[in-house]
Order: structure tokens, then C-alpha cells, then sequence
């Protein structure tokens, strides 16, 4: 691999988790705008990708969207804090199964609002343009494949 072929992609790697930062700071800003202060950005992201289902703490974990044991610890403190419901599976005693309440619903909402905000705005932005972006996506599905086919050889 070249010098150059290196440094690209460690700038994408470093803009990645940038951004996933950054983007963990625009929920936190909106939720403190909301004057939500029990519940964290990255609990806000659970509610929102849970949304009208009902799933296992374990799917969320599937999903890829978070690490398992920040998946537990979260989903304790959302339904401590009465943003979610969690109930035994009936089939399988070691499963719980987690939905919205009304007040994770009502959240939920609000950070989709946010997202539809967004959405408005990137259209006076060119070079975020939808286009651009799915091109985007297309690269990131790309690099996602690419990783996971590496997790999957182990390495």
C-alpha cells in the first residue's frame, strides 16, 4: 500500500469517528434545547431506531447499532427513566423484549423532527445535496461490507 493510499484511508477512519462524535453532540444539543436531562444522546439514538417495534436487547446489539454492554446498561436506564417498557419473552425466559412508552414515543418524534430539520437545511448545502450523500452511502455500505468481511475472517 502506498504512503498516500495509507493516509486516505486512516483520514477516513479519523473522519468517521469524528463525525459519530459530532453527530452525538447535535443530539445532545437538541436534547438539552428540549430540556431533556435524563436521558443521553446515545440513548436518544436507541429510542429512535427501536421506533414503533418491539425487539430484543439482543437484536439491538444485531443491528450493529451498539456495543452489548452499553445495550444493557442503557436500556436499564431508559426504563428507569420511563422512555421504554421491557417485558420477559414469554417462549424464552433469558429474553427481554423492549418498546416505547408514550414518553419514549414522544422522543422519538422530536429527534425525528430534528432529522427532518436537517434534511431541509442540507438542500442548500451542494455539496451535501441527497445525490451526494446516497453516493456517500454507497462508499460507507462499502466500507462497512469490507469490515465485516474482515471481522469474519478474523482479521
Amino acid at each position: 500500500m502506498s504512503e498516500d493510499s495509507q493516509s486516505i484511508y486512516l483520514e477516513a477512519v479519523r473522519l468517521i469517528e469524528r463525525l459519530h462524535r459530532c453527530f452525538l453532540d447535535i443530539i445532545k444539543l437538541e436534547l438539552d434545547r428540549l430540556g431533556r436531562d435524563d436521558v443521553n444522546s446515545v440513548q436518544a439514538l436507541i429510542l429512535f431506531n427501536i421506533g414503533d417495534a418491539e425487539m430484543t436487547v439482543g437484536d439491538l446489539t444485531h443491528r450493529g447499532y451498539y456495543l452489548g454492554s452499553n445495550v444493557s446498561y442503557n436500556v436499564k436506564k431508559l426504563s428507569e427513566t420511563g422512555y421504554i417498557a421491557q417485558e420477559r419473552s414469554a417462549h424464552d425466559r433469558r429474553s427481554v423484549k423492549v418498546r416505547l412508552t408514550p414518553k419514549g414515543l414522544e422522543l422519538r418524534q422530536k429527534i425525528a423532527e430534528l432529522y427532518d430539520r436537517h434534511v431541509s437545511q442540507l438542500a442548500s448545502v451542494g455539496t451535501l445535496a441527497p445525490d451526494k450523500l446516497g453516493a456517500t452511502n454507497t462508499m460507507l455500505k462499502g466500507l462497512e461490507r469490507f469490515w465485516s468481511e474482515r471481522i469474519r475472517l478474523g482479521g
